[in-house]
């Protein structure tokens, strides 16, 4: 699963993106049409405490691929948009992060504008998707049939001339279908963060800036770069130390990770045995056969049944012969929709 962290020069986007995944990547190199991946674990207590209570031998968290997208300024691309290499990149990412300067940069003349940043770049986002649209529209004239198509294409357009983004727009499964080769940008699901000053942190989110987000449907966060930077560097035990002087339970980097994870709509699963105690990542919706093959290929092939019992029903049971005896495990066939929490033994035979 991939997400994009993308934002304009001097938002802070390269800091951010080393605090969340460790990396060293040199900050201020946005200029360049380069980007770079690190996989982060998502948080998850659960994984924990199966851990202790079959004494896992490791624990396996799930994963987040992220990829520090540079913007160019306005006008780096051929017409005065986005550089190519950036759209591609953005393209073969599953949802985006839109990092928002709400600091004073020294080596910038303009003061913070986050809702301009906002308008600004799903302003890019809507003429990008237009381009591919038009062209088919175009192509189009010379083709007979293909009315659902056109319909749709047409519609699509509409809404993007309308300076509305795809995002919230009601699809039929066969018009994503229709709509999946042109790779479309604006209907990708998009986090805004909002990157604050060290000292001033948390200074509450700019009343312009929280309407505009709310108009367009877009989660919105504060975040400070430097801060959680500094986190990072601790040794574990400090960190906790750390959060307190700051009055929060949690980072926000934890938090960050946990809205990028629903945001792909994911949920987990959990195994757990000897071996390891492992969340692993699918959609929402997923029936079980189908979450078998996350394991292993040959466990969907040869899907028998699913042990299935909720991680809470498991925690208090401190077992599963306990929970067997609680009539807390059920067994389920493969077409069981998979919960977020459920903790599976797969029944298969190949």
């Amino acid at each position: 699963m991939k997400v994009g962290i993308v934002g304009f020069p001097g938002s802070g986007k390269s800091t951010i993106f080393n605090a969340l995944t460790g990396l060293t990547k040199q900050a201020g190199a946005a200029g360049k049409a380069r980007e770079r991946l690190g996989a982060i674990k998502v948080p998850d207590p659960r994984v924990e405490r199966l851990t202790e209570l079959f004494d896992s031998r490791k624990r396996v968290y799930a994963e987040i691929t992220f990829i520090d997208v540079a913007v160019r300024p306005e006008g780096a691309g051929a017409g005065g948009g986005l550089d190519p290499q950036i759209i591609q990149a953005m393209r073969e990412c599953e949802a985006l992060v839109l990092v928002l300067r709400g600091f004073a940069n020294p080596m910038l003349a303009q003061p913070p504008a986050p809702a301009s940043e906002m308008v600004r770049f799903r302003e890019e986002l809507i003429l990008t998707d237009l381009i591919p649209l038009e062209n088919r529209r175009e192509r189009m004239k010379k083709e007979t049939g293909r009315d659902r198509e056109r319909a749709l294409i047409d519609r699509c357009i509409g809404r993007l001339e309308n300076g509305r983004s795809l995002l919230g727009a009601e699809f039929s499964e066969e018009e994503r279908r229709l709509l999946s080769g042109f790779s479309l940008l604006s209907g990708k699901p998009l986090l805004c963060l909002l990157n604050q000053e060290e000292g001033d942190f948390p200074v509450g989110i700019p009343e312009a800036l929280r309407a505009q987000a709310e108009g367009e449907g877009l989660p919105l966060m504060p975040i400070s770069a430097k801060i959680e930077m500094d986190i990072s560097t601790l040794p574990a035990e400090e960190q906790a130390e750390f959060l307190a002087d700051l009055g929060a339970d949690t980072s926000a980097r934890d938090r960050f990770i946990r809205k990028s994870y629903d945001m792909l709509d994911l949920i987990s699963f959990l195994t757990t045995g000897d071996d390891e105690s492992r969340a692993w990542p699918i959609r929402r919706g997923t029936p079980a056969r189908k979450a078998a093959g996350k394991v292993h290929s040959d466990i969907e092939r040869g899907f028998i049944r699913a042990e299935v019992v909720g991680y809470d029903d498991l925690a208090i049971a401190e077992s599963f012969k306990q929970a067997r005896d609680q009539g807390l495990l059920r067994l389920e066939g493969k077409t069981y929709v998979v919960q977020d929490g459920d903790v599976i033994n797969f029944r298969f035979n190949v």
